[in-house]
C-alpha cells in the first residue's frame, strides 16, 4: 500500500517515514501496528480518555507436535489484531497453568499425534486440565480448534478431550467444536470467521477501525509450491543392506529460508500403474473431465496421479467406498474397537486393491473422486544447513518397497524421488517450519541428539549450524540401524566431526549384528549416569525417528534413568520429562 498515493493529512516527511516504516514487515507485525495506531487514534487530541474497566483480552494458545497447530494460532492471532482486539499468543508447552482461572477468553488451537496423544509440548498443561487439580472456570469463553487425521481412529482426540474437560470445569463455549483433516486450511479459516463473529458480539470490546495495510503473500507455501530442481540423488545404504537410503539434494528455483530442525514438503505424484489399476478397476477411461477444486478442470487421469491419494488406505476413504460398495466387510473394520483389524488390513493394499475386491457398478469419475482425499505432501527432515549450503536442501530418503500377496508395493514420494524422477527434473517443494524442533538460541549450551534410521537427518543439519557458529556446547550423538557395515548412514561425517572436536562423544547401536537386538534406547541406558548428568547440568535433549517403536522405547528409557538417578517413582520421573519437555529441553520429530 502506497500512502503517497492517497490524500494525507502527513506532511511530505511523514508521509516517507510511515512507507519506510511499513515497507517489508510480516503480516503479524503489520497487524500489531495497526492495532496500536488504532489505540493512539482513539484518545482525542488533548483529552485524556475516559477511565474504564480494560476490555477482557483474547488468550491465543497452541500445542502443536511439526508446526500446522502454531501456525493456524498465529494465523487468528494476526486477525484477532487486524479488528483491533486486544490478543496475546502462547504456546501450551509455556504457558502458566496457574493463569488459567484468571483467563476470560481462551481460544484453544491443538493438535494430536500417535493414537489419541497431545502433543509433547502440551503434555503438562493436558495433564493439569484433565487432572483434579484443575481449578473451576465459571468465569471463562473459550473455544477449541482441533487438527488430527481421520486415518485414526482417535481422530482429534486431544481437541476433543479439552473442550469436553473445559465445559466440565464450568467454563462457556464461545463456538463449538472445531475438527480438521489433513487437509485443515479451509476449515480452520471457517472456524476462526464464526468464533470472530462470536467475539464481535459483546463477548470483548467492539473493535475500533484499524488501519490495515497490504502485506507481502509469501513466496512458497504448501498450497504454492515452489519448484526445485534434483541435482544429486546417491544411495548411502552399502552393499548387502536390506534399505535402500538416498541422499537427495535440491536446488530451489527461488531461494528457501529454513532453519535445522525444519522439513521439506514435496508434493509427490502416483505411480501410473496405480492409476492404471484404479481405471480397471472402476471401468472409467481416465479421459472423462473432472474438475478440482485448485487446479480447475483436468482429465480423470491427470488428476488420480496428481491430486489425489491412491496409495495409503484411510478411514474416511473405506467409509465413503464401504457405502458405495454396501461392503458390509469394510464396514465391520471401521466400528469401535477394530482399530488393529482395520491397521492390519491397510498395511498391504492400496485404494486399487479395495476397488478391485468391492467392485462398485456404473461408478461416473465424479463419484470416484469424492470417495477419495487429496494427496498429501511428504515431509522430509531437512538433512543440510542453510547457512551452510544456501543454494541447496539436503534430504534423507528412505525408499519404501516391499511385497504382500504376490503384489509389489512401493512408497509414493519415496519411489517417485529415488526412481521416476531425473537429474535436472523439478520437484514441487516448500518448507514446513518446526518451531518445536530447535537448536538452543545458546551455542554454549550442550545437546544431546539420538536418531535411528532416516532420523538422523536433522542432527545432520544441527552438526553442520553449530560447526559453522563456532558453538561451545558439547555434542553427543547417539544413532542406531541395522547392520555396521551396510547401514551406518553418514558414518564418515560422524567420524570427521569426533575427529575434529565437534562432536564429543559417538554412540551406535546396530541391532542385527549380534544375536541379541540392540537399540538406541539400550544406548541410553548403558550411559545412565552420562544421560541424566547432561540433563541435569542444563543440556537439551532432541530424539527424531519413529514414533511407536523407537519413540516409545527411548521415553521408557529416559523414564527409567530419571527413576533410577533421582532416585524417585515413575510419576515423579514422568513429570520430570515433562517439565523438560514443556522448557523445550526435551524436543522430538517424530512420525
Amino acid at each position: 500500500m502506497n500512502a503517497s498515493a492517497h490524500k494525507t493529512p502527513l506532511s511530505p516527511a511523514k508521509t516517507g517515514a510511515l512507507q519506510a516504516l511499513v515497507e517489508g514487515l510480516s503480516r503479524e507485525q503489520v497487524a500489531w501496528v495497526s492495532g496500536y495506531l488504532a489505540g493512539l487514534g482513539a484518545v482525542t487530541e488533548g483529552q485524556a480518555a475516559p477511565a474504564a474497566a480494560p476490555a477482557p483480552e483474547v488468550m491465543v494458545l497452541h500445542g502443536s507436535q511439526t508446526g500446522n497447530a502454531e501456525r493456524v494460532a498465529r494465523d487468528l492471532h494476526a486477525r484477532l489484531a487486524e479488528r483491533g482486539l486486544g490478543a496475546r499468543i502462547d504456546s501450551l508447552g509455556a504457558y502458566p497453568t496457574a493463569r488459567l482461572r484468571r483467563e476470560r477468553v481462551v481460544l484453544i488451537v491443538i493438535s494430536t499425534y500417535g493414537e489419541g496423544e497431545p502433543p509433547d509440548a502440551a503434555q503438562a498443561f493436558h495433564a493439569f486440565v484433565m487432572g483434579e487439580r484443575a481449578p473451576r472456570l465459571a468465569d471463562l469463553r473459550y473455544a477449541v480448534l482441533a487438527l488430527g487425521d481421520r486415518g485414526y481412529e482417535r481422530f482429534c482426540q486431544t481437541g476433543r478431550d479439552l473442550d469436553a474437560r473445559l465445559a466440565a470445569l464450568g467454563a462457556t463455549r464461545l463456538h463449538g467444536l472445531g475438527e480438521c483433516d489433513l487437509d485443515y486450511e479451509e476449515t480452520a479459516r471457517a472456524w476462526g470467521d464464526a468464533v470472530l463473529e462470536a467475539l464481535a458480539d459483546g463477548v470483548v470490546s467492539p473493535p475500533v477501525p484499524a488501519l490495515r495495510l497490504v502485506a507481502a503473500s509469501p513466496v512458497c507455501d504448501r498450497a504454492r509450491p515452489c519448484p526445485a530442481v534434483l541435482v544429486e540423488n546417491t544411495r548411502i545404504t552399502g552393499r548387502g543392506s536390506s534399505k535402500d537410503v538416498r541422499h537427495v539434494v535440491l536446488a530451489p528455483a527461488s531461494p528457501l529460508t529454513f532453519e535445522p530442525g525444519d522439513a521439506l514438503g514435496v508434493v509427490p505424484r502416483n505411480e501410473p500403474e496405480l492409476v492404471a489399476g484404479i481405471l480397471a478397476a472402476t471401468g472409467l477411461q481416465g479421459c472423462e473431465r473432472v474438475s478440482d477444486a485448485r487446479a480447475g478442470d483436468m482429465e480423470l487421469a491427470t488428476a488420480l496421479e496428481g491430486r489425489y491419494e491412491i496409495r495409503v488406505l484411510s478411514r474416511p476413504f473405506l467409509e465413503r467406498w464401504g457405502a458405495l460398495a454396501c461392503a458390509a466387510p469394510l464396514k465391520a473394520l471401521l466400528v469401535a474397537g477394530e482399530a488393529d483389524a482395520l491397521k492390519a488390513y491397510g498395511a498391504d493394499r492400496d485404494v486399487g486393491d479395495v476397488m478391485r475386491e468391492f467392485p462398485v457398478k456404473g461408478l461416473c469419475a465424479d463419484e470416484l473422486l469424492s470417495a477419495l482425499r487429496p494427496l498429501a505432501p511428504r515431509l522430509y527432515s531437512i538433512a543440510s544447513s542453510g547457512r551452510a549450503d544456501p543454494d541447496h536442501v539436503h534430504l534423507t530418503v528412505g525408499v519404501v518397497r516391499y511385497e504382500a500377496r504376490g503384489r509389489a508395493y512401493r512408497g509414493v514420494a519415496s519411489t517417485w524421488l529415488a526412481e521416476r524422477v531425473a537429474s535436472g527434473a523439478e520437484v514441487p517443494v516448500y518448507v514446513h517450519v518446526n518451531e518445536r524442533f530447535r537448536l538452543p538460541a545458546d551455542p554454549a549450551t550442550s545437546i544431546l541428539m539420538v536418531g535411528a534410521g532416516t532420523g538422523v537427518a536433522p542432527f545432520r543439519a544441527f552438526l553442520e549450524e553449530r560447526a559453522l557458529l563456532g558453538a561451545t556446547g558439547a555434542h553427543w550423538l547417539i544413532v542406531g540401524d541395522r547392520r555396521f557395515e551396510s547401514d551406518f548412514l553418514y558414518q564418515r561425517e560422524w567420524l570427521d566431526y569426533r575427529r575434529k572436536g565437534v562432536l564429543q562423544r559417538l554412540d551406535a547401536a546396530f541391532s542385527r549384528d549380534a544375536p541379541r537386538k540392540e537399540y538406541v534406547q539400550h544406548r541410553l541406558l548403558a550411559a545412565s549416569r552420562e544421560v541424566y548428568g547432561w540433563l541435569a547440568e542444563g543440556g537439551h535433549l532432541y530424539v527424531c525417528g519413529d514414533a511407536r517403536g523407537m519413540a516409545e522405547g527411548v521415553h521408557a528409557a529416559l523414564l527409567t534413568i530419571v527413576e533410577r538417578e533421582r532416585c524417585c517413582g515413575r510419576e515423579m520421573a514422568a513429570d520430570y520429562l515433562r517439565a523438560l519437555m514443556a522448557e523445550g529441553r526435551y524436543q522430538r520429530d517424530i512420525y
